[in-house]
C-alpha cells in the first residue's frame, strides 16, 4: 500500500512587482492606460497612447488585435477558468466516492487493486495484469482502504493540485495526473512481487510533486521548501513497510519529465511538445507492461 506522507505547499505569492491580471505568475510594470490594470507583454495591445488591456480593446474604442487573439492563457498555454481548482475537486470527489463504496462493500476494492498475477503458484492464475486485466493499472489509482491513507493523499492532492491546475490548465493538468499515475503503476507492476497488491493515488500525487518542483524552478521561486518536503516524503517511502515505493518513484520521474515539457515548451510548438511528451511516457508505460507480462505468462 502506497501513501504520500507529506503535503507540500503551493508556490509562494510574494512579488516585488504587480502581476498581470490575466497571468498571475508574471510580474509586470506596465498598466492599461484606460483601466490601469497591470498587463504583461503578451496581453498589452498597442493604442494611440501607451498600451491597453484586451478587455478595454474589446469593449472600448482602442485599436489592436482581434478579440480571438487575446484569449487569456496560463503559463503553460491552458485556458484561464473561473474555478481553477474544479478538476482537483472532481478528482478528490472520485477518490472519496470509491473509498466510501469500499467501506460499505469491502469486496468492491478487491476488484480495483493492482496485482500482477493471482493466485500465486502452484495455483493457476486467473486474475491480474498478466492475465489481461490492464485496467488495474488505472483503477488502483483511485482505490484506498485505510482512512489515514486516503487522508494523506487527498490533502496532498488539494495542496499540490490546485496551484498546478491553475498554471497548467485543466486538460494539461489531467494529462499530467493520469500519465504520472500510470507510470507509477507500471513500475510497480514491473518491480514488485507479482502476487502483491498495490493501491492508492500516490503515484499520481508524486507526479504532481515533480511537476511542482519544475514549475517553481521555472518561476525562480525558492526551491528549499519543495526539496525539503520531497526528501521527507522519500524518507517515509523507503523507511516504512507496506509502501509501494515503485509507484512513488515512477510517478515522480514521469511528473518531472511531463512538467518540464509543460512549462518549458516554446510557444509556437507548445501543444505538440506537451502532448507529445505525454504520449511518449504512455508508450514507455505500455512497453514496460508488455515486457513484464511476457515474463509472467
Amino acid at each position: 500500500m502506497d501513501q504520500a506522507p507529506g503535503s507540500p505547499q503551493g508556490p509562494q505569492d510574494a512579488q516585488s512587482l504587480p502581476t498581470c491580471y490575466r497571468h498571475p505568475d508574471r510580474d509586470t510594470g506596465i498598466r492599461c492606460t484606460r483601466c490601469e490594470r497591470p498587463i504583461c507583454p503578451e496581453c498589452m495591445v498597442s493604442a494611440s497612447v501607451g498600451f491597453q488591456c484586451p478587455e478595454c480593446v474589446r469593449n472600448g474604442s482602442g485599436t489592436g488585435h482581434a478579440p480571438s487573439a487575446t484569449t487569456p492563457r496560463t503559463l503553460a498555454g491552458g485556458t484561464i477558468t473561473a474555478d481553477p481548482r474544479l478538476l482537483t475537486k472532481i478528482l478528490i470527489g472520485i477518490n472519496l466516492a470509491v473509498f466510501l463504496v469500499g467501506q460499505i462493500r469491502p469486496s468492491f476494492v478487491d476488484h480495483l487493486v493492482l496485482v500482477g498475477k493471482w493466485p500465486p503458484a502452484p495455483f493457476v492464475a486467473t486474475e491480474g495484469v498478466a492475465e489481461g486485466q490492464w485496467y488495474l493499472l488505472f483503477t488502483s489509482m483511485f482505490a484506498h482502504q485505510a482512512v489515514w491513507h486516503i487522508g494523506f493523499n487527498m490533502l496532498s492532492l488539494w495542496w499540490l493540485g490546485g496551484p498546478l491546475e491553475a498554471v497548467l490548465g485543466r486538460v494539461r493538468y489531467l494529462a499530467l495526473y493520469i500519465v504520472s499515475g500510470l507510470a507509477g503503476s507500471a513500475l510497480t507492476y514491473v518491480l514488485a512481487a507479482p502476487s502483491s497488491g498495490s493501491l492508492g493515488a500516490s503515484g499520481a500525487i508524486f507526479g504532481l510533486f515533480g511537476a511542482t518542483a519544475v514549475l517553481m524552478r521555472r518561476l525562480n521561486r525558492d526551491m528549499r521548501p519543495i526539496i525539503a518536503l520531497l526528501v521527507i516524503n522519500l524518507i517515509f517511502t523507503f523507511g516504512m513497510s507496506n509502501i509501494a515505493w515503485q509507484a512513488h518513484i515512477g510517478g515522480l520521474v514521469a511528473g518531472v519529465v511531463i512538467g518540464y515539457a509543460m512549462v518549458h515548451a516554446p510557444r509556437e510548438r507548445r501543444s505538440l511538445i506537451q502532448y507529445g511528451v505525454c504520449a511518449a511516457v504512455l508508450v514507455v508505460v505500455v512497453v514496460m507492461t508488455l515486457i513484464r507480462t511476457s515474463q509472467l505468462i
